[in-house]
């Protein structure tokens, strides 16, 4: 089953956008829009976890309650998934962290995998995988490949840019994969960035910039 796209449309995201793609932005800026607009994907990706009903002493009465009844995986891709964990811990504070290193292959545009903090069993029940950037889609395909082999059933991607050539191999490949994202981009050039895109995410995250 192929899922939509899930593309959030808010004059929020437009203005934290802004700030990411300036090419002036600090790296502290930087850091806090991605932080803010991984809270707003955070929201929206989570919005059909399930709860388990529990009752609740008020300071007035008992009423109902919730409880999540899922155990939530997050798996950033690093590096610069990092960014997105802590705005989804805030809002998922039993959250487990499990992380995957990549890199791209400069030479190849492929990615190349070199370290896994994946468990052999007991998977999760739902994983988010974050990446600011969805742009070839090779390294998500190796990620969702790698918490497939681990026994997930339910798996989100969560990146805050995508381009129209990631998402179609993600839906052609994992079309049972749901992809949350802020805005999707006009194309990749043929270095394999997004266009207009915001630059290297991980560099402008920890001011490694040349």
């Amino acid at each position: 089953m192929k899922h939509d796209v899930k593309v959030i449309k808010h004059p929020l995201v437009d203005c934290h956008l802004t700030t990411l793609r300036d090419k002036a932005t600090s790296g502290a800026g930087f850091r806090q829009a991605v932080k803010m607009l991984s809270t707003l994907l955070a929201y929206e990706a989570t919005a059909n976890l399930k709860t388990t009903v529990r009752p609740v002493e008020t300071p007035i009465v008992t009423c109902d309650g919730h409880d999540l009844n899922r155990r939530v995986g997050l798996v950033p891709i690093l590096r610069a998934g990092v960014a997105m964990v802590e705005p989804m811990l805030d809002l998922i504070p039993t959250s487990e962290v499990w992380h995957l290193g990549m890199y791209r292959d400069e030479a190849t545009a492929q990615p190349v995998h070199y370290y896994s903090k994946l468990p052999e069993d007991s998977p999760v029940d739902v994983a988010f995988v974050l990446d600011p950037m969805l742009a070839t889609g090779g390294s998500a395909l190796m990620a969702i490949d790698s918490i497939k082999k681990w026994g997930v059933t339910e798996i989100k991607m969560l990146s805050i840019i995508a381009s129209p050539e990631g998402i179609a191999r993600l839906q052609n490949e994992c079309p049972e994969v749901q992809v949350h994202t802020c805005v999707v981009d006009q194309r990749l050039n043929e270095d394999h960035f997004i266009v207009p895109g915001l630059g290297d995410a991980g560099d402008r995250i920890f001011n490694t910039i040349g």
